[in-house]
């Protein structure tokens, strides 16, 4: 007979974009973690330029600078994400009064969104993904974000979609 499912670890994905669509599914990540007693994991992934862009410095640029910025700059680039969502984390377990211990981890990669949240969940153990539905209109109609629903489908545990608007 199968048990009843315990969610002890929580993956919180974002994108650290317009605050006012962050938070609405951050509080659903709080909430889950309150009545589970769970921990969040908090992940945030940073895609690397485009082909394309890269080209495109590159006619300003020498191979040398390319590769620079691509390296020393993004370690730069994912320090100061980190301390944005420190301070995102911070002021809104403050208002949900909210032990910050809650928060068990903040990762920042680089890498395709979908695959890193896939990775990150795997290596965390997570019990449970909670992203944001991030939509766009198409021919007037509301879609699901392609990270969302590329999560969604290959995950191998549930996937909490929260709408962020």
């Amino acid at each position: 007979m199968d048990s009843i499912p315990s969610i002890k670890t929580i993956l919180y994905t974002t994108h650290l974009g317009e605050v006012e669509h962050t938070r609405p599914v951050f509080r659903y990540a709080i909430s889950l973690a309150r009545h589970y007693n769970a921990e969040i994991i908090i992940v945030h992934v940073v895609e690397p330029l485009s082909k394309t862009a890269t080209e495109v410095i590159k006619t300003y640029l020498s191979e040398e600078a390319v590769e620079k910025i691509q390296k020393d700059d993004m370690h730069q680039v994912l320090d100061e994400l980190k301390k944005r969502l420190k301070k995102f984390c911070e002021e809104e377990l403050a208002s949900s009064k909210t032990d910050v211990s809650k928060v068990h981890e903040l990762l920042i990669v680089a890498g395709d969104p979908s695959e890193e949240i896939l990775k990150a969940a795997k290596k965390h153990e997570a019990d449970i993904i909670v992203v944001g539905k991030s939509t766009g209109a198409v021919f007037g109609s509301t879609v699901m974000g392609s990270v969302a629903r590329r999560v969604a489908r290959l995950a191998g545990i549930p996937v909490f979609v929260v709408p962020n608007n």
